[in-house]
């Protein structure tokens, strides 16, 4: 299926397609596009859309489009529920200290959007390793293992 977006990804809008593709929807392609063509494109390529106003899937009840996302397709995993306060911290300005990892994970998010600009897909390619490591991290935690 395809995806819909805004352009110019940083944490949240990196950090679903991630979770879609690892949790979701395996096949999924993603599409970045100006703000205010999310809801169009989505209308004519037959897609989800995240992250914008008025999307599928989007900040609602004080959580980022990660949180909702989970919420919406009921995951249920205590390492994902650790990763979303973590990725909440990094892309939700007030809540920025809410997780430890949080500054830390946006500076490193914020790096490859200065570095990358607006090519979304390659953000994509090159952050996947890092949500991957930050997982199995939070898997770590949640088990208690080192």
């Amino acid at each position: 299926m395809k995806w819909v977006t805004r352009e110019n990804a940083n944490v949240d809008r990196v950090a679903c397609p991630w979770l879609i593709k690892r949790f979701i929807d395996p096949d999924a392609e993603f599409l970045f596009v100006a703000r205010d063509d999310v809801l169009t494109v989505a209308r004519q390529e037959g897609a989800r859309s995240y992250d914008a106003p008025g999307s599928d899937h989007t900040h609602r009840d004080g959580k980022c489009s990660f949180e909702a996302l989970i919420e919406d397709f009921a995951l249920r995993d205590p390492p994902l529920e650790l990763l979303a306060r973590i990725v909440h911290a990094a892309d939700v300005s007030e809540d920025r200290d809410s997780a430890p990892e949080g500054p830390g994970l946006y500076a490193i998010a914020h790096g490859f959007a200065l570095k990358h600009g607006t090519d979304d897909l390659a953000k994509i390619e090159l952050e996947t390793p890092m949500y991957d490591a930050l997982y199995e991290w939070c898997r770590a935690q949640v088990e208690g293992t080192p």
